[in-house]
């Protein structure tokens, strides 16, 4: 079987499109190359393969309508185009979709929606019971909710994220790239990259941002999502968007990373990934033995100096003594707790304090090792 082959035969697929490859000249959407999407969806969807999109454009399908002339720079009027621009692009969706009997199902998602234990699981479930409904899922992240801390940042990474929640088979991801090059695709004798079996196979390529006016990724991002998807099992394909229909057959399109890891549902990869740390917490050596290779919680009695302001369920960076950052999780205090509990056993901090801060300050559960 060669590599491309494996999009073919996937059980359940993630599919990223951009919102390049979805709107016209003036941002707003391109009902043609919508369709096109769709059409080619609905065909793998009706063989029987079970098929998550993920889908940018709300922010870009709200520019036209608001009377803008390009993507908004602040956060507060991108959510605004967001807000105008879903209902349009699920509108369009749903209709494209209908005309195959198939029913599409709106998932918006933040971050921070799914770092959480209890939320994570929610997610998982959701996504789980409309694919068993035969409903296609529409994931796109919540922009009209998500603040500049809470972002994923651009939805190659979503698409990833997805797909491990999901234990997707394979991750396409769409653009208006072909495939990834060894350098610029403008530089005369570039060549296309068809495989990429690691992430030393990508040490000679020069790799650019976005060149789209109504995008936020580009082909680093993608390379990233790839690396996300690629530790988490799941084999990942970058190309154009008018080469969806060749790419989901298992031509010899775009570039395909293979997996470098084992599949696996584990929350801890949203963590990594999914996070920005809104605080730093410093530890003794033995904390870190104890994280790192006894897998335990931190306890208050290893931590040395609390840095930054976070709330009781935020992300914070676990750090050793020289500064180097070696795990990551959810706290279960305040930054302004904290300083007071510094190097004191739990037992004596119930004692003292009352039961209530006979607690782990990160769960292990909660925690990733970096």
């Amino acid at each position: 079987m060669s590599p491309h082959s494996v999009i073919s035969s996937a059980r359940r697929l993630v599919v990223k499109v951009g919102s390049s490859s979805l709107t016209g000249p003036d941002g707003g959407i391109d009902h043609a190359r919508l369709g096109a999407l769709s059409d080619a969806l609905a065909a793998n969807h009706l063989a029987g393969t079970q098929i998550v999109l993920v889908s940018s454009g709300a922010i870009a399908a709200g520019i036209h309508p608001l009377g803008l002339r390009a993507r908004p720079r602040d956060l507060a009027t991108q959510q605004a185009a967001a807000s105008v621009g879903q209902g349009a692009l699920l509108a369009a969706y749903t209709h494209a979709f209908a005309g195959h009997e198939i029913t599409v199902g709106q998932v918006l998602l933040t971050a921070d929606d799914v770092t959480r234990r209890t939320h994570y699981a929610n997610a998982r479930r959701t996504l789980e019971r409309l694919l068993d409904l035969g409903v296609l899922p529409i994931v796109n992240e919540n922009d009209t909710v998500a603040t500049s801390e809470i972002r994923f940042g651009d939805n190659d990474r979503l698409a990833a994220l997805v797909a491990h929640l999901i234990d997707a088979d394979a991750l396409v991801l769409l653009s208006d790239v072909d495939a990834l090059y060894d350098g610029p695709p403008s530089r005369p004798g570039a060549q296309r990259v068809p495989v990429v079996r690691g992430p030393h196979e990508l040490a000679d390529v020069e790799i650019g941002g976005s060149g789209s006016k109504v995008g936020t990724g580009g082909m680093a991002t993608k390379i990233e999502a790839a690396r996300i998807a690629t530790a988490a099992g799941v084999v990942t394909s970058i190309t154009a968007a008018d080469q969806v229909t060749r790419v989901l057959a298992g031509e010899d399109v775009g570039t395909v990373f293979l997996p470098i890891g084992v599949r696996g549902r584990s929350r801890r990869l949203w963590l990594q990934h999914a996070t920005t740390a809104r605080g730093r917490l410093v530890v003794d050596e033995g904390a870190v033995l104890a994280l790192v290779h006894r897998k335990k919680s931190l306890l208050p009695a290893g931590i040395t100096a609390v840095e930054g302001t976070f709330h009781d369920g935020d992300p914070v960076d676990v750090c050793g003594p020289d500064g180097t950052v070696v795990a990551r999780g959810l706290v279960n205090y305040t930054s302004a707790e904290l300083p007071a509990l510094l190097g004191r056993s739990t037992k004596e901090l119930a004692h003292d304090l009352g039961p209530e801060y006979e607690r782990e300050v990160i769960h292990r559960d909660d925690l990733v090792v970096i």
